[in-house]
């Protein structure tokens, strides 16, 4: 095998070094939210997206926290497990629930950091479209190099809900 340029070696070397930075941020923030609140970083940021508004469907919360339905609710009943989240019946149509932050909710955010995801989603905002674009397309590319196109993209920080069961990788073989 061709030994790889200096150029792109170079390249793969800022790469990495920048993953290792953005994660190693993220887990840090975590481990704290953690430490701090007694909740996951996923429970965390779910809490502050209840907070930032009124009761919504978990569909409607499974966009606000960029993800599905499945991986909302997950985090969401180990939240109205302890009290910090409540679900009931939607005031327009009763056939769907809501959720909604309770007081309690309320309290354990009063003391706790920003949750992590709020840094990474902030950082995306203020790319640029070129630069997004661009993100998306390599990250894309990463995540096919590395087989993990069919596992699923769970809450960040959910490692309860990983616990549970829902495989990140796809199996092989």
């Amino acid at each position: 095998m061709p030994r790889k340029g200096e150029q792109r070696r170079a390249s793969e070397s800022d790469a990495l070094n920048d993953f290792r930075r953005i994660i190693r941020s993220l887990r840090v923030s975590a481990q704290r939210a953690q430490n701090v609140a007694g909740i996951s970083a996923a429970q965390l940021y779910v809490l502050a997206q209840l907070a930032e508004g009124s009761a919504m469907s978990i569909n409607d919360l499974g966009a606000r926290t960029f993800t599905d339905r499945s991986s909302a609710g997950a985090v969401v009943r180990r939240l109205v497990e302890r009290g910090l989240v409540a679900r009931a019946r939607a005031v327009e149509d009763r056939r769907y629930a809501e959720v909604r932050i309770t007081a309690r909710g309320l309290q354990a955010l009063k003391h706790a950091p920003d949750p992590p995801t709020h840094l990474l989603v902030s950082g995306l905002e203020a790319l640029d479209e070129s630069s997004l674009a661009a993100l998306v397309t390599g990250l894309r590319a990463l995540v096919a190099e590395m087989g993990l196109a069919d596992a699923h993209p769970a809450m960040l920080f959910d490692d309860e809900g990983r616990k549970a069961g829902r495989p990140t990788r796809p199996a092989t073989g």
